[in-house]
């Protein structure tokens, strides 16, 4: 790669060439075995005599910072030089600038979704699907043949609410599966459900606006509206989900994942649906409807989503394919009532102008193909077994330290922990214990954002193989007759 020289005046340049290239090498920049540029070509890009470069380098492989190959050039040396420690603008604390003070409260969730890959011999962490059942052999001819297409046909940039034939494929989906009333005019395309927040929140929220979300909740649907200076405001949640009437009359949004409540995983009944769109109508505020993982649903009748049930016009769906497929594909989207189209997809282009163009296209081909239908029902029997076998060990092994919570969809379920295991210090240092022997595993307070939540575990078993479960759970349990 070209490496930046820059000479101040006509004195002592091969010392300014030999003390930057040192820096170079010093910071890091330059790698032990990376070449330096020709003494030709680099006195010619700088306008000196090849040999005011060659005393430069005669000095740097003087003092080991590089060493001469017959034939093949300058390079770094491999052995023998300083640990590199970069010296940047960045590392100035003098600096008169400063971040709003709200980002000093603001941090990423510490959530198994960013933790990375995993090591561990049973992995219970929550919202990954099994990466190693994806097929890929399907996935690799689409996304190569959209990349060689990208290659040949005339460069330029994609519409901000998404590729015409993914929102197509998309609107078609989600009506059938999920019964969505939606065409492609409707979806947006997005940079997974966390941008669609983000974009909502532009589009609708003034600074000081009221946003209501389920306590306990999802913890990162907090933190663009928070940013974007509106109040947020816990609602607490019981068996029908969230309580309706305790949301407070001045809200603006109100965030909700009704077909499965994360992190406790009932549904939110048909009651509690009607009451909530009926608020909604009342007091002019927007729903967003978080549907995260419903695909997979292992038991009882499939959840009507808020959007289908509302007739006014209030609710904002939001979905993603990070659960069906992969995390790392960054692909979501929201379907909104007409009056905001406009201002979404403004917004969209301002915050990044479009999603990947060939990876939108790959799904688009992938979704019509009908792979996307066949890799859904063959997950879901997959995760069907994992369910039954880890509620099925929590409810005949462990009912004396364990009370499930509910659920029949998603891929987690939740427990509230009694016994030893009841106070939240213990529970704490239990879950400290089993992560360092080598079980991946999340207390019900590290996943939601309602820190004081009630003691419990949450059990992700997307990424844990059936035969695992058990094993697993007694290692983070305990045998019942284990006094810890």
């Amino acid at each position: 790669m070209d490496v930046h020289v820059r000479l101040d005046g006509q004195r002592d340049l091969s010392g300014q060439i030999y003390r930057q290239l040192r820096t170079a090498i010093h910071d890091g920049l330059l790698r032990p075995g990376d070449p330096l540029p020709p003494t030709r070509e680099l006195g010619r890009r700088l306008d000196v005599a090849r040999n005011t470069v060659g005393v430069a380098y005669e000095r740097l492989v003087a003092e080991g910072y590089a060493e001469g190959r017959v034939g093949s050039g300058t390079f770094v040396c491999t052995t023998g030089l300083p640990t590199p420690g970069a010296t940047t603008a960045t590392d100035t604390t003098g600096s008169g600038l400063r971040p709003r003070a709200l980002w000093a409260g603001l941090s990423p969730w510490a959530d198994p979704e960013t933790t990375g890959a995993t090591t561990a011999a049973h992995d219970f962490r929550v919202g990954l699907p099994d990466a190693r059942l994806f097929p890929y052999s399907a996935w690799r001819p689409l996304i190569a043949r959209e990349l060689r297409l990208s290659a040949t046909a005339a460069a330029g940039y994609g519409d901000p609410a998404g590729h015409a034939g993914l929102r197509a494929a998309l609107a078609r989906h989600i009506g059938l599966s999920r019964g969505v009333r939606t065409g492609p005019d409707d979806v947006l395309v997005t940079n997974g459900t966390q941008q669609a927040l983000d974009l909502i929140g532009r589009v609708l929220l003034e600074p000081g606006d009221r946003v209501a979300v389920e306590e306990p909740g999802y913890p990162p649907a907090r933190l663009p509206f928070l940013a974007q200076g509106a109040e947020v405001t816990g609602v607490p949640v019981d068996a029908e989900g969230l309580l309706v009437d305790a949301i407070p009359p001045d809200t603006r949004a109100v965030y909700v994942t009704p077909a499965h409540q994360f992190p406790l995983g009932m549904p939110m009944s048909l009651r509690r649906r009607t009451a909530l769109l009926r608020w909604a109508r009342r007091h002019g505020a927007a729903v967003i409807e978080d549907d995260y993982d419903s695909e997979f649903r292992f038991g009882g009748r499939p959840v009507e989503t808020l959007q289908s049930l509302d007739r006014d016009g209030y609710v904002i769906y939001v979905g993603s394919l990070s659960k069906v497929m992969l995390p790392s594909l960054r692909v979501g989207f929201l379907v909104a009532p007409a009056p905001l189209r406009a201002a979404l997809r403004t917004a969209k282009y301002t915050a990044d102008w479009h999603t990947a163009v060939p990876t939108q296209a790959a799904l688009a081909r992938f979704v019509d193909d009908g792979l996307l239908a066949r890799h859904i029902r063959r997950m879901q029997h997959v995760y069907a077994t994992r369910y039954q076998t880890v509620t099925r060990a929590l409810t005949d092994h462990f009912g004396g330290l364990a009370e499930l919570v509910p659920s029949a969809a998603g891929l987690h379920v939740t427990t509230f922990t009694r016994g030893r295991l009841a106070d939240p210090k213990a529970l704490a240092d239990r879950a400290g214990r089993v992560r360092a022997s080598g079980v991946a595993v999340h207390t019900l307070a590290e996943v939601a954002a309602n820190r004081s939540a009630r003691p419990g575990f949450v059990f992700g078993f997307g990424s844990i193989g059936a035969p695992d479960i058990e094993g697993g759970l007694h290692r983070v349990l305990g045998a019942p007759e284990d006094k810890d």
